[in-house]
């Protein structure tokens, strides 16, 4: 089966979740059978490479279509990679598209190559009304071309019994169209590793526990609830925030005032904000010495990043949102903390924000200090964590799934094409 993966993030150009899957997904898949299954990866970026039966090849324009205005330019952009991947591609036997920047290819790709197209679903636009700071009206071009493509998809793979949910609900697409595949992690990379002076390069005293917090700084994550309750942690508690990659200037500089007023008001706490998105052994080294790791998603379709922390042996306090339930196991590998006890879906009020930030905030800080009070929890909770994420997310597992479902839809597809 020649299978095509199309995506906006790919090495070395990499900054979220959905980049994370494709990477390694990509390597699983090619390694399954190897010689028998070659995955093409069509990115934005400038990628050529070819080895172990993977080829990726980056997409970049050499012009810039007109827009209406700045915010615009970026949706502009996504479509003119958008026709030079659907142009590009000369066989596949299975299309598979990651996040609405590579859908317009995707539904273009199938229609060219007569090709069925699956999606998964690591996120959805609807969830995101904050974008709009970030694209302004081009968000409303971005969520009809997620909604379309969808609607046109033969198969769509959900990283979770949640976004199942959500695409059944937002998109009415059939359930016999859809299979629960979470995401994985390479547990042999992501494993404790003590590494004490590369901490030490960013100023963490590793003799002292410390809470982390690792992701972009977008609304999405909850960065500012932490910041509010952080607050409330016991004095001299040691703090580390990666953070970096803010979704606009405004949320940027919005970070950084709260990093002030943080400092200012609890000048007990030790806070350490890394601004930028560092290495991935880096990462690896800022889980493995965490006291604690900390998610306050208000938006989470799976939460890979759980998984990485886990698989760290680090604990963690986590929001109960979308996937993260089934990823984290309240009370055995971590706390899971209600951004809204009030709501069923817990998904908080207007816009996916808590219907009230402050009390949010401390059943987040509550959390973390019943974590930090009880270091006999932690070390349970750290070898629960590991065992879960290798028992239940390996790739291959992943993998092996993936392909049982481009095998189903692609049988389906040649049934329908033949009636």
């Amino acid at each position: 089966m020649n299978i095509t993966l199309l995506t906006n993030e790919y090495p070395p150009h990499v900054y979220g979740g959905a980049g994370v899957h494709v990477e390694y997904l990509s390597r699983a898949l090619a390694s399954l059978e190897p010689g028998k299954n070659p995955v093409e990866v069509l990115c934005f970026g400038e990628q050529r490479e070819s080895s172990d039966g993977i080829t990726a090849t980056g997409f970049t324009p050499d012009f810039a279509l007109p827009s209406q205005n700045a915010k615009h330019a970026k949706l502009m952009d996504t479509l003119a990679r958008d026709l030079m991947i659907a142009g590009s591609i000369q066989r596949s036997d299975v299309l598979h598209g990651h996040t609405w920047y590579s859908h317009l290819a995707g539904c273009l790709a199938k229609q060219l190559l007569r090709a069925p197209l699956v999606l998964t679903t690591h996120s959805l636009e609807p969830h995101r009304p904050w974008k709009v700071e970030q694209l302004g009206n081009a968000y409303h071009a971005s969520s009809w071309i997620e909604k379309t493509a969808y609607q046109n998809a033969d198969g769509v793979v959900a990283v979770s019994a949640s976004m199942k949910k959500d695409v059944q609900e937002l998109y009415g697409v059939s359930a016999d169209r859809i299979r629960v595949i979470p995401n994985g992690i390479d547990v042999a990379e992501y494993a404790r590793k003590q590494d004490p002076e590369r901490l030490a390069r960013y100023g963490i005293d590793v003799g002292a526990p410390f809470v982390l917090f690792v992701g972009r700084i977008t609304r999405q994550k909850g960065i500012i609830h932490l910041l509010a309750a952080l607050a409330h942690l016991p004095a001299g508690t040691q703090i580390v925030l990666c953070a970096g990659a803010p979704d606009t200037p405004e949320i940027g500089e919005e970070m950084k005032a709260k990093v002030g007023d943080l400092r200012a008001a609890r000048p007990d706490l030790v806070v350490h904000w890394v601004a930028e998105m560092v290495p991935r052994e880096d990462v690896i080294a800022f889980y493995s010495h965490a006291a604690i790791f900390v998610c306050p998603s208000v938006y989470e379709p799976f939460g890979i990043i759980n998984l990485e922390a886990m698989a760290c042996g680090a604990p963690v306090v986590a929001s109960r949102v979308g996937g993260i339930p089934e990823a984290v196991a309240d009370g055995e590998t971590g706390i899971l903390v209600d951004v809204d006890p009030s709501t069923n879906n817990n998904a908080g009020g207007t816009d996916f924000e808590p219907r009230d930030p402050a009390a949010f905030a401390r059943r987040l800080a509550d959390g973390i200090t019943a974590l930090l009070n009880d270091p006999g929890k932690r070390a349970a909770f750290a070898a629960a964590g590991r065992k879960r994420v290798e028992d239940r997310f390996s790739w291959e597992s992943v993998a092996a799934q993936t392909l049982s479902f481009y095998k189903e839809v692609v049988a389906r597809y040649a049934a329908e094409e033949n009636r």
